[in-house]
């Protein structure tokens, strides 16, 4: 599995997902399970999304490293 996801684009879903989870506790709504989906993609840097649309994030220089 190569990354698809670049350092910011990771970033921005952790943010996200955190995000989504606290408002789920916050309301006591199950709807904060969803943010597991953006912290656990930003966790292991890939998004099964990107692969058909054939989208990259990772910058040459995070290509290189990686």
């Amino acid at each position: 599995m190569k990354l698809n996801m670049g350092k910011m684009d990771r970033m921005i879903r952790v943010v996200i997902g955190l995000g989504i989870i606290v408002a789920g506790v916050l309301y006591k709504s199950w709807f904060g399970v969803i943010g597991v989906i953006p912290l656990a993609t930003a966790l292991i840097g890939w998004c099964p999304l990107y692969c058909p649309l054939k989208i990259s994030t990772v910058g040459k220089s995070e290509d290189s490293q990686g």
